[in-house]
This record gives structure tokens, sequence and C-alpha cells, in this order.
């Protein structure tokens, strides 16, 4: 498998550092707010690579952290009044109902940075002790950056440019401009812990190094987040690990791509902030997860309620294939002696092809287009009465469902029973286009009405009605039904 490393800015080999096994951190939210776009396709990238690499074979042991005290979660706090635990414990639990509805598992260690409070102060002691953090008379820690020769590495920056962008602000002692805070002083009315120096809390940067290196043990696999992330908190994290423990931190760093909404960068004061769970209002969660995987995870993404329509239509068609097949494989008795060839070769094809563009990189945008290869050839294949009858065509309808199946595993999608889930899509979009599914309903008993009393004028008429509301009317064996075109 390849993965790009930020690093080195190259697709690499992966070779994990233990055989079979792989340690993989990366970076949660503040629980300051409800979780946007960039969150979910940030959690579901890293899902989808711990989906994947378990399918490999590894033993994954993920951890990913939620930040539990900073600045933005005591500005939230005073604005609603609460405990900054309460906040942080409030968009916590809701970040875990947007990742239900996405189908993103849980991590294996998801630990909170205020229950690791020592194992920071011990950190920052060890800087102290190498000289690589110093004290200012107000009581606050920084690290010095200059010691580190290679900061800037890793987001690809000059620490020469980095000095002409920065600036000390009134309030702050420090030697450099580029230095970071490693502890802050306690301010009155903010949460602070007892340590050597007093009261005081962490900064922000200094929580993934001491979790990491508690839960997965330091040099450690993958490091992953958002492209943000990278520079600073990344390269900050990065310059103390190898600093306190004289080591490389991480062998792999993995980033994410930006989400854009409407071709514009997501923010509160352009009016374009979307949460997910304004998103889940009007669309299914799994149509969100697929629209995230169209693109290669590396790649800038557009969003916009046109591209999760179109989505949803493609989803469907997924599911429609899907249960057309386990339609296909109700049958009771099979003939013998027809075969296959060009279709189960063709199968095979995708199946190595699927393989190629996931082991590329994580390419799920390559992946997802052998998907709908996959749905039309079955499409193709249950359109022909001997493929549906032949035990051939029966051993093929199954490996179509396994490979939808396995696929699905990897990529977190099609997990739900076919007919089920396109019902609730159409509800959905009933309820999106302000359509009464019941008026639809009577329609459709009228116009069947009107064919079986042989008044086609009145039958084509309902059934112009229903397609200038982009509803298609399918006559089936087992009666008419509909769905959005």
């Amino acid at each position: 498998m390849l993965i790009y490393n930020t690093q080195h800015r190259a697709k690499e080999k992966f070779v994990p550092l233990e055989p079979g096994k792989v340690r993989m951190y990366v970076c949660g939210i503040t629980a300051y707010d409800y979780c946007h776009i960039g969150h979910a396709r940030s959690c579901v990238v890293f899902d989808v690579l711990v989906r994947y690499l378990r399918c490999l074979g590894y033993q994954v042991n993920f951890v990913r952290n939620f930040t539990d005290v900073d600045d933005k979660i005591i500005k939230r706090a005073e604005e609603e009044g609460l405990d900054p635990d309460l906040v942080a414990d409030k968009y916590i639990e809701a970040f875990y109902r947007d990742m239900d509805e996405l189908n993103v598992l849980k991590a294996d260690v998801e630990p909170r940075a205020t229950r690791h409070i020592d194992e920071m102060i011990r950190l920052t002691q060890s800087l102290l002790d190498k000289g690589f953090a110093y004290i200012t008379s107000g009581g606050d820690i920084y690290f010095r950056v200059r010691r580190m020769p290679n900061y800037g590495q890793l987001s690809g920056r000059n620490i020469e440019e980095l000095q002409s962008g920065s600036r000390i602000a009134q309030d702050e002692e420090k030697e450099d401009p580029l230095d970071f805070a490693l502890w802050k002083t306690a301010k009155p009315g903010e949460p602070s812990w007892d340590s050597p120096w007093g009261a005081g809390r962490p900064g922000w940067h200094l929580e993934c190094t001491a979790m990491s290196e508690k839960y997965l043990g330091i040099p450690f696999d993958i490091h992953g987040g958002g492209q943000d992330l990278a520079f600073p908190h990344h390269e900050n994290e990065k310059a103390q690990s190898e600093a306190a423990f004289d080591r490389e931190f991480v062998r792999y760093w993995v980033h994410n791509g930006f989400v854009r909404v409407n071709s514009e960068k997501m923010s509160k004061s352009l009016g374009n902030f979307i949460t997910i769970r304004d998103i889940m209002k009007d669309f299914h969660g799994e149509v969100l997860r697929f629209f995230l995987l169209t693109k290669h995870y590396r790649s800038p993404l557009d969003y916009s309620d046109g591209s999760l329509e179109e989505t949803e239509k493609a989803l469907k068609r997924v599911y429609w294939a899907k249960t057309a097949l386990q339609k296909g494989l109700q049958k009771e008795k099979w003939s013998k002696g027809q075969s296959f060839p060009e279709a189960d070769e063709e199968l095979q094809g995708l199946a190595g092809k699927w393989d190629q563009a996931m082991q590329d990189d994580l390419n799920t945008a390559e992946a997802v287009g052998y998907v709908f290869g996959l749905v039309r050839l079955a499409n193709r294949m249950l359109e022909d009465k001997t493929f549906r009858k032949s035990e051939a065509g029966r051993e093929i309808m199954q490996k179509m469902l396994d490979m939808l199946k396995n696929w699905g595993d990897a990529l977190g999608v099609f997990q739900y029973p076919g007919e089920a889930f396109l019902e609730e899509l159409k509800l959905m979009r009933c309820k999106r286009l302000n359509i009464d599914q019941q008026a639809v309903q009577d329609l459709i008993l009228k116009r069947q009405q009107a064919r079986k009393d042989k008044n086609f004028e009145t039958a084509d008429q309902i059934r112009e009605e229903l397609t200038a509301k982009g509803i298609e009317v399918m006559d089936t064996p087992e009666g008419p039904r509909w769905d959005f075109a």
C-alpha cells in the first residue's frame, strides 16, 4: 500500500513499525461547537483508512482525542452560562450523534485532554530540564522553536519567513516570536490545575504529544488530521515530541484536504458555515458520507446542496442494483449448463482495480468508479433471463453482492437493507420538496383505476402530472411503484 506522507511530499510504501500492527493517532475536535462538514470529511477519511487497514489484515490501535480545555471552550462557557466541563460534555455528545449518522466507528481510545494533566506536566518538566523550554516572569512556559533545526520541515515552511510574519503580543514575554506556549498561568475565572510552576493549564499542542505517547508509544505509525492542522499544530507537536524523547515522533503524516462551500472558503463570517446536523435535516447520513468519498481525500472538496442531490441519485443506483440482486437470488430452482465467463472475468477485473485504487493512497474516488462499474454489469446481466435462471448466474449474483458488502465494509457504506433504505431516501426527498407522499399515492391509485377502466387519457394525464413533479411511475408485476427520476 502507498500512502502520501506530508513530511516528504510524496507517496511512500506503507511499512508499519511493527509487522501486522498499526498505531494511529488523529486529532479530534475542540468541543465548543457543533461539528461542521470539514469535521465530517476528516472523520470519514480516517475512518475509511482504519477500516481498510483492518480489511488488509492489520491490527489497528486507533486513538482520537477530544480537546476539552481551550480558549474557545472558555468563551463558549461564558456565553452559555455553563461550566467549561459541561460545555465540553455537551458538544462531545453532539459529536457522537453526528458520527453515528455518518457511520463513523469509535476509536479504540478516545482520551480527553483534562484527564491527562499529569502527563503534560511531566512532559513540560522534561523540556525545561533539557533547555528546550523556559519560564517567563509571569509563569507561562514556552518552547524554544529555534532549538529545533528542522522546524518547518513538516509543513514546508521556512523559519525565516515565519519569523517575518510573527510578532509578540503585549501580554507575552516570549524570547522569540515563533515560540509557542506549553503551559499558561491561571487567569481569574478560568479552569486551572496545580503544577510545580503554580496553577495553570496546558497549551493546545502539548496534549496530543502526551496522549499519543501514553496510548501508542513513540514513535508510532500514522498521525492524521485536516490540512489546516499541519501548521502550526502538527509542526509544534513534532518539535516538542522529538525534543522531549530524542527520536522520531511519527513515521507517516497524513492530512485531508479542505472543504469549500459553493466554491468559497467556509466561515461563519461569510454565512456559509454548514454543520452536520444542518445537513442531516434534509439528507441521510450515508448520502453525505458517500459524497465525501467521491473525491480523493487530499483534493479540495466543493460542497453544495446540488452536489448532495446528485450523490443521493448515484447512491440510489447502487441500492437498486443491490435490491435487484437480492431478489434475483430468491429463486428456488436453477438451470444448469449455461456459463457466463465474460461477466465473471469482468467482475474479477473490477475487484482487482478496486484493490489497486484503495492501495494507491486510499483513492476512494477511483474506487467508487469501480462500484458503478459493478452496478452497470449487474444491471446488464439481470436483463438476461437465461442469466437470472441459471446456476452460473446465481453464483455471479452472489459474488456481486459479496463484493458490494466487502467494499461497503471498507468504505462504511451500502450497509442498509435495500428496499427500506430506498424508501427512507424517498421520504426525505418528499420532505425537501414539500411533496405530500399520500397525495402521490392517491394519484397513482387513481391512475391504476383509470387503466383498469381503459381510460388511458386520464391515466396519461396523471402520469404527466407526476412527471412534472420529477416522479417516475413504474408498472411492475407486483403493481405500480414510484420514485423520483
